[in-house]
């Protein structure tokens, strides 16, 4: 009896604390336990992510249905996509950082402020992304390595997702305001009203179902397209009219060039740092199709299925982000660095139970999606190899997210620059062309340049000089 009542207490307590972290009711985060602070900001960013990968998965499960060109098509598509992510990104770090360090400073005016001058930025990134998606989504494909029966097939896609992009940057941005509010519960529930609308209506646009037409792979880029454009509605919602920490009133509108500057000087960094990963992406894509569309297929499927997982791993490196600019702002830099390290450890403990997981159930995992015995074999060495490296991911995404929450995206950058560039893309056409690895040998230069990564991040995040970074 006596054993059993502290056991029931503790999942009691459990249960109160997660309803808490998903309802969003309590926003400081500079005082108190850190462990607290970890738990009710990452539990809302791991669920958003999860939701994040949720999609993906299923998105990718209707879509092999429709054969190998339609895969094909989305995974070339997404490589190209990544640029549009990391525009996105760029700048969702960016206000992440600016927001949450005028959070910390008990300033919530400034905050919004900022927010403000992000949202235009967006704007511009959008428009330029637009006008190329309209005119030029078959000669994308082209470039990427398709066949021009692929690129003939599936360039509508690629068309509708490039020329409504506005939507996928708004959704990453605003998101990347709030949770430098300390609100990501809002965040959360924006991107499952999105992500759970595409979802439902993925199946519906591409089979077809009473009076609605199959449009096949049309119908997953309207799906996505239509999901994004009611998660931003919510989002404006709470930011213009809401009663949430930041709303953007009339007064914030002006332009406000110093303050534009600033978010530029961190979202170059960012923006850098996640090209360089987006260029590394796309060149492995463009070896892997080398070996045709039997191994792109089975690429797509998998890193689709590594997305599942390492979405949610990167909502507690968001999380991490958040408090360290929060308290920075704050005056409290060993409470940032402390939360840093702890969410690292978290994120270490899920992703090694992950990669355990995947060791052993890659081959039942890829078959969920395809039968293709060529796409099967390629999508499970992909599974296997990637995930040998997850406990370093662990700690290289934590650190890399929270060097960008101090403002200090100079760092990730170089580490970005000498792993992936420097490193991971000679390595890949080493080993999978000129030793004729083949696809294999990409896997296998993703994996050690990713734990070279982790090993250099946390080499420098102990230094500490992030501390002293001022925005």
């Amino acid at each position: 009896m006596s054993t059993e009542t502290p056991k029931l207490s503790r999942v009691g307590s459990f249960f109160k604390l997660f309803k808490i972290a998903v309802a969003g009711t309590e926003k400081e985060f500079t005082t108190g336990s850190i462990d607290r602070a970890i738990f009710l900001l990452s539990i809302p960013m791991v669920l958003e992510m999860a939701m994040e990968s949720l999609f993906a998965v299923v998105d990718i499960f209707f879509v092999s249905h429709l054969g190998i060109n339609a895969i094909t098509t989305v995974g070339l598509t997404e490589s190209v996509l990544t640029l549009v992510y990391t525009g996105a990104m760029g700048l969702s770090v960016a206000a992440t950082a600016m927001v949450a360090r005028r959070i910390g400073e008990k300033d919530p005016d400034a905050a919004a402020h900022a927010a403000m001058q992000s949202l235009y930025l967006g704007f511009l990134i959008s428009l330029l992304i637009t006008v190329v998606g309209i005119f030029y989504a078959k000669e994308i494909l082209l470039l990427m390595g398709a066949s021009q029966e692929v690129a003939d097939y599936g360039y509508v896609y690629t068309k509708i997702l490039l020329s409504g992009n506005l939507v996928i940057v708004l959704l990453f941005l605003i998101n990347g305001i709030f949770r430098g509010a300390g609100d990501a519960a809002l965040a959360m529930r924006a991107l499952w009203i999105s992500n759970g609308l595409n979802i439902l209506l993925c199946p519906l646009l591409i089979s077809g179902w009473g009076p609605v037409p199959a449009l096949g792979l049309k119908g997953a880029a309207l799906a996505t397209f239509i999901g994004r454009s009611a998660g931003v509605c919510y989002q404006l919602y709470h930011l213009i009219r809401g009663k949430d920490l930041i709303r953007i009133a009339r007064k914030h509108l002006a332009p406000a060039l110093p303050v534009i500057v600033s978010i530029l000087k961190i979202a170059a960094g960012s923006t850098a740092q996640m090209l360089i990963a987006s260029a590394s992406w796309i060149f492995m894509v463009r070896i892997i199709s080398y070996f045709g569309k039997d191994a792109v297929a089975g690429y797509t499927i998998a890193i689709r299925v590594v997305i599942f997982t390492m979405l949610p791993a990167w909502g507690m490196a968001n999380a991490a982000a958040a408090l360290v600019g929060q308290n920075l702002g704050a005056k409290q830099p060993e409470r940032a660095e402390k939360s840093a390290w702890r969410a690292a450890f978290f994120n270490m403990i899920f992703l090694g139970i992950v990669s355990i997981i995947f060791m052993v159930g890659a081959p039942v995992i890829i078959k969920l999606f395809t039968h293709e015995p060529v796409v099967v074999n390629y999508g499970i060495q992909c599974l296997r190899l990637i995930s040998l490296g997850y406990i370093a991911y662990a700690y290289s995404m934590v650190l890399t997210q929270s060097f960008n929450g101090a403002g200090d995206t100079r760092t990730p950058t170089l580490i970005n620059l000498f792993a992936l560039w420097m490193w991971q893309m000679p390595l890949a056409w080493l080993l999978a062309v000129w030793l004729d690895f083949g696809p294999q040998g990409v896997f296998w230069a993703i994996a050690i340049s990713e734990s070279t990564m982790a090993v250099v991040a946390i080499l420098l995040f102990r230094r500490g000089t992030w501390k002293q970074v001022k925005i």
